[in-house]
């Protein structure tokens, strides 16, 4: 009996000083040993220095806001012609569309889009060469998925944009620009009919 009452007091201590170690502080303020600091006092990093913010995103991932990634090869600009814009563009894309324009492209393909921006000037610019009239002539058919493709890649002696346009940026700007050969063609194929018809009537 009196064996049996010792181990009950001993056992009793033990508790006690168990659960007396566990309760240190309203909020336990000291854990005791650490045992993987590591994992405990983890290393903090600062997002914004150049190493960590020049890596590039885990392979295969897409982030947030971003469109998908463009698989079509330089090549395939028929292909290229197919792509339909992801984007559903608004008043305030094509806003967006026209500033972007005019920073990165008006000064070569100029603001009314006819080719004729300030670094060629009908020919008195620095740049000898005209750039191409988005406003009329063959590349005012380019379809926003073209244009896209050429944003992304470049076209004989426009490089690629693509490192300083993302891909939404460069969709907008599409939009932007078929936006503004729109409504130049659609009352030329208005006006056909009716001088047919005028005809006609002669």
């Amino acid at each position: 009996m009196k064996r049996t009452s010792n181990i009950l007091i001993v056992a009793a201590l033990a508790t006690g000083a168990f659960l007396a170690a566990c309760n240190r502080g309203e909020h336990n303020r000291k854990p005791g040993r650490i045992y993987m600091p590591d994992m405990y006092e983890s290393r903090a990093y600062e997002f914004y220095n150049a190493r960590l913010s020049g890596m590039k995103p885990v392979e295969g991932t897409v982030k947030r806001g971003e469109v998908l990634p463009y698989h079509l090869k330089e090549s395939d600009t028929a292909l290229a012609n197919l792509v339909k814009n992801p984007l559903t563009i608004t008043a305030a894309d094509l806003a967006e569309g026209e500033r972007l324009f005019n920073i990165y492209c008006g000064i070569c393909h100029g603001t009314a889009l006819d080719g004729n921006g300030p670094l060629y000037k009908g020919g008195e610019g620095p740049y000898p060469a005209a750039p191409a009239n988005l406003a009329s002539g063959p590349k005012a058919a380019y379809s926003e998925g073209r244009l896209f493709h050429v944003m992304t890649y470049g076209f004989n002696a426009m490089g690629s944009y693509a490192s300083q346009l993302d891909r939404a940026q460069r969709w907008k700007i599409a939009a932007y620009i078929k936006s503004k050969n729109a409504p130049s063609a659609a009352p030329a194929a208005a006006a056909a009919p009716a001088t047919d018809s005028a005809a006609a009537a002669k």
